[in-house]
């Protein structure tokens, strides 16, 4: 009964704010879901600890779902170590923003909506995290893409909002094909679609191979790539990454939403799903770590520039999912999902810590036009503190640290112990520690430190050369409003309570959760949910690795923390004098690697030039023209026939007569061929 109701609480909750928002009230429909998530929240845990340190498994059969021919797929709820851990995520972390926007939204006329499509939200998660097969594990994938539509889109008065949700939708489409033709394909190997059928055939077909226009190809690895092309879209790894950043039109509950605990974390768990498929299928396990790794490096260059305050935290989740898949692809699953599990909390908390500034700064998003706002909202600026510690990963190694100093830092660990070509995964990821050290740290020292560039209405003056990249950045409220003139203030209670217990868990998730996560006694706690091959010994070899190794990651955060204090307090000149001496570099950059421009070139403009000449020679000319045409000539004809028809019955025997005549003449003149 418990698993039923952590699954089936937030839709309840989702249809009276959807249905009966209007009767009952927005207050209502916002005490209602929130109530509902903090049930499922609490329950979450229980069962986290009863599953997880009980080492069981649990399957419960709601109903037969769909029967037809070979396919017989019954709706159920699969609970073992790394459901539990999901769900702890994304009920916890959804609860909180369910609270949290109950100050954030509190003037939106249209809030008992909004907290329907949260509800909405978390129950597609939810279903994608329970799933016993392949089947429900693709409604749950297709559930949160929905909601992650309706949920950008929310404010969808904002053409900004309507064309960046319709952008998530279309570039997450791009994968679900993947996605769902990798399912085609499991189904036609294995004649069923229940992981544990599938997962126990697996080992009969690996280094297997079927004939593909002349060449004979893997069949795992074929089945492997076709659905991690799908957690590439949903987890906006590199090339399909673009509609993540883009996301942040919609309010920043939601944000927080996708990027900590829900959608974006899609991908990450269905590569661990799947451990015992990708196990089996190295070429595959090869793709991810590269993939991965090329996201964690792409994404913190970008972050490196960014000017939006919300947009900079966007591109550091971005990167750090990039850690997750590189970890799943060296075999280091465990560790992958203990980054997915601290980096909920310290990512929700930076995200709604952004909120809380963009919410004392009249919905200004602009670090540009932000500075010395720690005077202002001192709360904000201290949760934000612990979000940064965790997210750069502060600690000291072979001690403590911070949430992401003991995930990230195995991950960096598991790199160098996976022996990949010229060590190439650990070096980018230990660069990638240094950048996001640094554009972290800016963040901080740009909102909350230097001089108050919000009183004189010039903040964006002496800031990475603002004035020539033309570079746009939203706000995030419907009205738009710059904040100039206004004194910040912080945030109410209801505002601040998520984020003091986010904090708790930036501050004490990584170490607590350590020894069961990726210690050495770490099979014992996954209790099989997640598959290793006989060959891997990852999680055992990065406890071995070289000092220096495991010191790397704190290095990296240190010289980055260094530079941005150099760069944004020290001498505050220096960002605007790199950005004109690295010009192109510097653009580059902040134009996000021109990745947009490119599938404008390359897809969306050919695809609109195909759209106008079907629209205008096709239809217009073709289509119009013919069948048009026609008609038209036809009702002409008929026009001058219809016009004889007079009515009087004098002309009607005048005509007899005469066709008479005719008749008469044509055989008196031996025309008619009687002789």
């Amino acid at each position: 009964m418990i698993y039923k109701a952590i699954l089936f609480l937030p839709l309840i909750g989702a249809l009276i704010a959807g249905l009966f928002g209007r009767a009952i009230g927005h207050r209502a429909a916002e005490i209602v879901t929130t109530a509902l998530l903090a049930i499922a929240a609490v329950l979450s845990w229980i069962v986290f600890f009863d599953v997880g340190f009980g080492h069981t498994t649990a399957r419960v059969t709601l109903l037969r779902w769909v029967t037809s021919g070979n396919l017989d797929v019954s709706w159920g709820i699969r609970i073992d170590t790394l459901t539990a851990v999901m769900l702890v995520v994304v009920n916890t972390v959804s609860a909180l923003v369910h609270l949290y926007s109950i100050g954030y939204m509190h003037e939106d006329p249209s809030r008992s909506r909004f907290f329907a499509y949260l509800s909405l939200f978390t129950f597609a998660m939810l279903m994608l995290v329970t799933s016993d097969n392949f089947l429900q594990l693709f409604f749950g994938w297709e559930g949160v893409g929905l909601a992650s539509y309706l949920l950008i889109g929310f404010w969808y008065k904002k053409p900004e909002a309507n064309a960046a949700a319709m952008k998530a939708f279309v570039v997450n489409r791009v994968g679900d094909f993947g996605f769902a033709l990798g399912i085609f394909g499991i189904f036609f190997i294995f004649q069923t679609i229940g992981f544990d059928q599938v997962f126990a055939a697996a080992p009969d077909m690996a280094g297997k191979t079927f004939n593909f226009l002349g060449y004979q190809v893997d069949i795992l690895t074929t089945l492997c790539l076709l659905l991690f092309l799908g957690a590439m879209g949903k987890s906006a790894q590199f090339m399909l990454h673009t509609w993540l950043p883009d996301a942040m039109e919609g309010p920043t509950p939601v944000s927080a939403l996708i990027h900590a605990a829900t959608m974006v974390t899609a991908g990450v768990f269905m590569v661990a799903r799947l451990s015992p498929l990708f196990e089996h299928a190295p070429t595959a396990l090869e793709v991810v770590t590269f993939v991965g790794v090329l996201t964690a490096f792409f994404a913190a260059t970008v972050g490196l520039v960014q000017n939006d305050i919300k947009r900079v935290i966007a591109y550091s989740t971005c990167s750090q999912l990039g850690y997750m898949f590189a970890a799943c692809g060296l075999g280091a699953y465990a560790a992958g999902v203990f980054h997915l599990f601290t980096h909920a909390f310290f990512k929700a908390l930076l995200f709604l810590g952004a909120g809380s500034v963009i919410h004392a700064m009249h919905h200004e998003q602009d670090m540009r036009n932000m500075g010395g706002l720690k005077a202002y909202i001192p709360t904000t600026w201290a949760m934000m503190l612990i979000g940064t510690l965790a997210l750069t990963g502060v600690g000291i190694p072979g001690l403590a640290g911070f949430a992401g100093f003991h995930s990230k830092d195995a991950i960096v660990e598991a790199a160098y112990a996976g022996h990949t070509p010229y060590n190439y995964a650990f070096w980018v990821l230990a660069v990638a520690a240094f950048m996001t050290s640094f554009y972290s740290w800016r963040l901080m020292f740009m909102t909350f430190h230097q001089s108050p560039r919000w009183k004189d209405g010039h903040g964006a003056h002496g800031h990475d050369d603002h004035g020539a990249h033309g570079a746009k950045h939203g706000h995030d409220d419907k009205h738009g409003h710059d904040g100039h003139g206004h004194e910040p203030h912080e945030s109410p209670l209801v505002m601040l309570i998520p984020l003091f217990v986010l904090a708790i868990g930036a501050l004490i998730a990584g170490y607590s959760f350590k020894e069961y996560f990726i210690g050495h006694d770490y099979k014992a706690f996954w209790a099989k949910a997640l598959y290793e091959g006989p060959n891997n010994h990852i999680l055992h070899d990065l406890h071995s690795v070289p000092k220096w190794v495991a010191w790397t990651p704190t290095i990296a955060m240190l010289s980055g923390l260094a530079l941005s204090y150099l760069y944004y307090v020290l001498a505050p000149g220096l960002p605007a004098a790199t950005a004109r001496a690295f010009r192109p570099v510097y653009l580059f950059l902040l134009n996000k690697w021109y990745f947009d421009e490119l599938y404008d070139r390359i897809f969306v403009r050919p695809a609109m030039a195909i759209g106008r000449f079907l629209w205008k020679g096709g239809d217009g000319t073709v289509i119009d023209g013919t069948i048009d045409g026609t008609a038209a000539t036809v009702g002409k004809v008929t026009d001058r026939v219809v016009k004889l028809q007079t009515g009087y019955v004098y002309h009607y025997a005048f005509a007899m007569l005469i066709g008479l005549a005719a008749i008469i003449s044509w055989f008196m003149l031996g025309l008619g061929g009687v002789k």
